[in-house]
């Protein structure tokens, strides 16, 4: 990118600097690391120009040549040996600038540990099984929040059920975060629970219940969140008792562990279900 600077009647064609991002892997460490510092000069007009991938000398030799000739910088995370020295050493014959992004950190961290790196590239964007449960899980715990779709039950590994508010969708995002797949189901008394709920075993349901007063104040502030008034039966007492009796009767009917949330953490209820969950499965086993 250029820009025109006119001095005393001159027109002069100003180029940004080039900051070029060599890399063994992607090269997005050092392009963040290069638009951070970049940000605090020339109101960041920079341009960047990514090299990834690189993972033979013969590629640094262009990559020199191209950055001599706009009197560019180098920002590189190389870790493959030997790609490093020789980046270095075709650079300074011709004063190009080179900042090692990794390499100061790799050896205080090799000092700190006594252990030596294993200086593969692309380690923090390798995806392994357990990335993928995750994502899966997350999709799974969208995909099937608040009952949307009753087929999603008979593939869960838990399923919560319990009044609205009752911590369902965030228990079930943080269980899915430990790549738990797990579904929700409201509890109204004038909506008949999906029949697959009585298809599954019992072992993976889970009741949460809580109790009527902090359950009441809980909706009211929601129904102030929303800038509705707190007088609507969803708030009411005698609404909130009426819902919460007929979860008790459903939970009592399934035979499904029930957890008090009461005053608990979203965390403190996800502990709880995983105990009962783990040891569900240990039993069947």
């Amino acid at each position: 990118m250029r820009s025109v600077r006119i001095t005393r009647g001159v027109v002069k064609i100003m180029s940004d600097p080039v900051i070029f991002i060599v890399s063994d892997s992607l090269g997005e460490t050092a392009e963040f690391v290069a638009r951070a510092a970049a940000s605090q000069f020339n109101s960041g007009r920079f341009e960047i120009r990514r090299i990834p991938y690189v993972s033979d000398k013969s590629m640094l030799a262009d990559v020199v040549e191209e950055a001599k000739s706009v009197k560019g910088i180098i920002a590189y995370t190389l870790v493959i040996p030997g790609l490093k020295e020789e980046l270095e050493n075709l650079a300074r014959p011709h004063n190009i600038p080179t900042v090692d992004v990794l390499g100061p950190l790799m050896q205080a961290l090799e000092q700190t540990t006594g252990t030596s790196p294993k200086l593969l590239p692309g380690l923090l964007h390798r995806l392994d099984d357990q990335y993928f449960r995750r994502i899966e899980a997350i999709e799974f715990a969208i995909k099937y929040d608040d009952g949307k779709d009753a087929r999603g039950l008979l593939h869960a590994d838990i399923v919560l059920i319990g009044v609205s508010r009752t911590s369902k969708t965030p228990v079930c995002m943080y269980l899915a975060h430990k790549r738990i797949k797990a579904a929700n189901v409201p509890l109204v008394p004038e909506v008949a629970p999906p029949a697959e709920l009585f298809k599954i075993p019992k072992r993976k349901i889970i009741g949460l219940t809580i109790k009527p007063q902090p359950l009441n104040q809980i909706r009211q502030e929601r129904l102030k969140a929303l800038g509705l008034t707190t007088d609507a039966e969803y708030a009411s007492l005698e609404r909130i008792q009426k819902e919460i009796a007929y979860a008790d009767r459903l939970m009592a009917q399934l035979g499904c562990p029930v957890i008090d949330v009461t005053n608990k953490a979203v965390e403190e209820t996800a502990s709880k279900v995983l105990e009962i969950y783990y040891k569900g499965e240990r039993d069947v086993r």
